[in-house]
């Protein structure tokens, strides 16, 4: 790889970063005006025209807000565990394809940071791993509602990760690849794999849902029985990371399910636009509009579903999710095999 090739892939970096962490800013302000309009409330207004620098005032806020360590706490791992749940998120969106390619500067730039071949297998060992970040604070805490709150979001996050591994099975056999970039481009106009796997898009998207410890299966962070869950301990922009993070979370979620599922960047009449630059950016809007219609659904969710239980999530995952996602497995071989024939 040549220096402007680094160059590229290492300016595509900061600029996805800074997009990412820019939009789960505004995602906060996005869930609290959703949260207003199914509550009739007028939500976040004070702060610049019609309430658009809440965000950045709540952001100040958690900066110079006092930071408080436990005195018991284990300082060095209590400190780890946002930093990993931060940087988890944010690398996930690494094999994320936002586009094909645009042309700058004489220059052809593709609009994937990297696009490794066990793209899907990437996701699901860098989420697996965010585990961890939870996991470390909620125990590093020394407080038993913490510890509580991260126990349940572990084993929330292991048993529906089986699930969302089994729907996404059932894809690559369809596809024959690991690749998000090709899985995308296998999709081209309304030939979306949801036409065909609508039972996995909602299996999938349902693990999702848990994965992000998003209502009805916020059980990790349950007010009403564990104050605030694994976080409760932290202040300041600890407590900002973990937040962030699972901001980050969703709209990195919401972007693979728009890759496996909804058609990615493609779009009809996508074939019809013959300047490269017009199309990267024109594929770049449509994927950023198909996620940020997942956001919406997300907080439609939790504005709408009352939580369930914490025995009834588990019954769910492992009693009806993995056992759906096995017959969608099934049948989907069933499918190929006679295709085949």
């Amino acid at each position: 790889m040549d220096s402007a090739m680094m160059l590229e892939k290492l300016v595509l970096i900061v600029v996805i970063l800074a997009i990412t962490l820019v939009v789960a800013l505004y995602l906060t302000f996005g869930e609290r005006k959703i949260a207003a309009f199914f509550q009739d409330r007028l939500g976040p207004n004070r702060v610049g025209p019609f309430g658009l620098f809440q965000p950045f005032a709540d952001g100040g806020k958690l900066v110079f807000k006092e930071e408080i360590i436990p005195k018991n706490a284990e300082k060095w791992l209590f400190i780890l565990g946002p930093g990993v749940a931060m940087v988890v998120a944010t690398i996930t969106s690494a094999v994320i394809p936002w586009g094909t390619s645009i042309q700058l500067f004489g220059r052809t730039i593709a609009l994937q940071v990297a696009d490794i071949n066990i793209g899907v297998l990437y996701i699901v060992g860098i989420v697996s791993v965010g585990v961890y970040g939870i996991m470390i604070g909620g125990w590093a805490s020394n407080n038993k509602y913490s510890l509580y709150g991260a126990i349940r979001a572990s084993a929330q996050m292991i048993s529906y990760e089986l699930s969302m591994g089994l729907s996404l099975i059932a894809v690559i056999m369809m596809s024959g690849t690991l690749s998000l970039n090709e899985i995308v481009s296998q999709q081209p106009d309304w030939h979306w794999n949801i036409l065909y796997q609508p039972l996995g898009f909602l299996l999938f998207f349902v693990s999702a849902l848990a994965e992000c410890n998003r209502a009805p299966f916020d059980m990790a962070e349950c007010e009403t029985e564990l104050i605030g869950g694994y976080h409760t301990e932290y202040s300041s922009m600890k407590l900002g990371f973990y937040l962030f993070s699972e901001y980050i979370n969703m709209f990195v979620s919401c972007a693979v399910i728009s890759c496996v599922y909804l058609g990615g960047y493609n779009f009809p009449g996508m074939s019809h636009i013959t300047d490269p630059t017009l199309l990267g950016l024109t594929q770049v809007a449509v994927m950023f509009a198909k996620i940020l219609f997942l956001v919406f659904v997300f907080m439609w969710i939790r504005w709408t579903l009352p939580r369930f239980r914490y025995d009834q999530l588990m019954r769910l995952g492992w009693k009806s999710m993995i056992p759906l996602a096995l017959v969608n497995l099934v049948i989907t071989g069933l499918v190929i095999g006679i295709m085949k024939f």
